[in-house]
């Protein structure tokens, strides 16, 4: 007779999603809903009694529908509360943060971030300059006298774009609090209630920030990046102000250029390379210019490059807080390959080997990448420790000995080197006749030569321009890289492309390519190791894609 009444008792409890049920014990702290009857069988033989669930604490509730409004609005802002403004001569996006301690953070690529205590709240403001518009950076240029208004068109600016943030974030985050509380309570009442708590939230956010704003922010303002050395070149806040003259002409050199070499970096022409070649990409001496990592990225996929080669001096100072700025070389869409310069530290070396798709090179070491072998070998000095004394052309040559050791050594074995590495040039010449290619930097201008006993030595300019002080001097270093073209079955140098941005004083971008002498057109290949006068193979830029361009300078 139990068994019977059992069977037909129906079950009390209703059918729940277990995500839902999952959600609804996280915000509410009870796994089902108020006030359900539960039958529990204690054996085969006593009959079902029945157990009532008390409803949710009140407290218990309210903290669950905070939980759920505090982590909509962050997901609404985080998809959707972005928006787009222009500030004086710039286009900017605008973006309201969950923060702790508020500010406002201003990213100004490729320069670096600029932080300022403008508040106290627990939204920070975002600032990202993503371009200089040419137009309005230029009547600038041209009308020095506009700059005098200029503060006023920016604090309008940005006022305009502030209340446009803040409807755009309102938005924002009631739509993403609303959504929430509809996928975990299920009930539209809950889900406005969030939706609503969370405008609140903001509401106070934003009370917060008006109360404690502080508009002398700006004369203490925190820099990173290259912005760091910002000072030195525009001065501080007295310094401008008594000196506003001299600030305009900086402000309005450091305008023209920025905007010049993002006009330059979006011209970048279009290639499509032989694809029976293998395609190595060499930058060098980027000088912690992140907008560096941007050009690299469109050169990968715009030549199909199949590996990158950095001969060092990454970085400005090698300290620690700048090993941030190495973060984008994992994600450039080709293997990296590096070799420490004189301005790279062994914590930047450290860091660097940890990075997902990075082979570093030193001691001699070699490394198969993308079908090709590569050896290299660090720079022994490191010139911004002041402490150290540097130890000059000596320590390069014994480098370029430990260097060359190795080559010898992977030829005996079988496994000879296609390409060897260093920062200075002084560090790879032994390695003259024991690889067919060598590749270094450290100069900041292009040098190709010819080494006696066959081996052609390619010294690459600053893929920074410099770093900061492309934007400080009248006449910048020009950006430039080399893509090289290797036979897939001889890893030999078919062809090579010198790519040159005009530095951040001229805004054109000029692809030259160039030919080795034994592969110019009816040319007879030279024999290996026979000697061969210097030469510095780089005809005009503005040479014909293919041209013969292998005699000297």
């Amino acid at each position: 007779m139990a068994r019977a009444a059992r069977s037909r008792t129906p079950n009390p409890d209703p059918p729940h999603n277990p995500l839902h049920r999952l959600l609804r014990t996280w915000f509410d702290g009870v796994p089902a809903p108020p006030a359900t009857v539960r039958r529990t069988y204690r054996s085969r033989r006593t009959a079902p009694t029945a157990t009532l669930i008390e409803p949710p604490h009140p407290l218990a509730r309210s903290l669950g529908l905070i939980a759920v409004a505090v982590l909509g609005a962050w997901l609404g802002l985080l998809l959707i509360g972005r928006v787009h403004a222009p500030v004086g001569p710039m286009d900017t996006s605008m973006a309201l943060r969950p923060s702790l301690t508020g500010g406002t953070t201003i990213n100004v690529p490729p320069l670096g971030d600029l932080e300022l205590s403008s508040h106290y709240a627990p939204v920070r403001l975002d600032v990202d300059v993503d371009r200089l518009d040419p137009v309005r950076s230029q009547a600038l240029v041209d009308h020095p006298e506009r700059f005098a208004g200029l503060q006023a068109e920016v604090t309008h600016d940005v006022t305009r774009g502030t209340l446009g943030l803040a409807l755009h974030s309102c938005v924002a985050v009631a739509s993403g609090a609303t959504a929430l509380g509809l996928a975990v309570y299920r009930r539209p009442r809950r889900a406005l209630a969030a939706g609503g708590l969370a405008l609140a939230l903001l509401a106070a956010s934003a009370g917060t920030a008006y109360a404690t704003w502080n508009p002398k922010s700006v004369l203490e303002p925190k820099f990173s990046g290259l912005l760091s050395s910002a000072p030195s070149v525009v001065g501080n806040a007295r310094n401008i102000v008594s000196e506003f003259n001299v600030y305009q002409k900086e402000l309005a050199r450091l305008v023209t250029n920025v905007t010049k070499l993002y006009d330059a970096t979006s011209t970048l022409p279009v290639y499509q390379p032989d694809p029976t070649t293998i395609r190595v990409l060499h930058v060098s001496d980027i000088h912690l210019n992140p907008g560096s990592w941007r050009i690299i990225a469109s050169l990968v996929k715009q030549y199909r490059i199949n590996v990158i080669i950095d001969t060092g001096d990454t970085m400005d100072h090698g300290s620690a807080a700048e090993n941030h700025f190495l973060a984008p070389v994992s994600t450039l869409g080709a293997p990296y390959v590096w070799v420490r310069g004189n301005h790279d530290s062994r914590s930047t070396q450290k860091y660097l080997t940890r990075r997902a798709h990075v082979t570093v090179l030193d001691h001699g070491k070699a490394a198969q990448v993308a079908g090709v072998r590569i050896a290299g070998v660090g720079d022994p000095q490191f010139t911004p420790d002041r402490s150290v004394v540097a130890a000059g052309e000596p320590a390069e040559r014994t480098a370029s000995g430990r260097l060359a050791d190795s080559l010898r050594t992977q030829r005996l074995a079988g496994t000879p080197v296609d390409i060897a590495l260093a920062h200075n040039p002084t560090a790879v010449t032994e390695a003259d006749g024991l690889a067919p290619l060598a590749l270094a930097g450290h100069l900041h201008h292009r040098e190709n030569t010819l080494l006696p006993q066959g081996t052609r030595l390619m010294v690459e300019g600053s893929t920074g321009g410099g770093g900061l002080r492309a934007v400080q001097n009248k006449k910048p270093a020009p950006v430039e890289a080399s893509v090289l073209y290797l036979d897939r079955t001889t890893k030999r140098l078919q062809a090579w492309d010198e790519i040159t941005l005009g530095g951040l004083g001229l805004s054109r971008a000029e692809v030259s390519r160039h030919l080795p002498r034994e592969n110019q057109p009816g040319a007879t290949p030279a024999p290996s190791g026979s000697a061969h006068p210097s030469a510095h193979p780089s005809g005009p830029p503005s040479r014909p894609s293919g041209s013969p361009s292998d005699s000297p300078r």
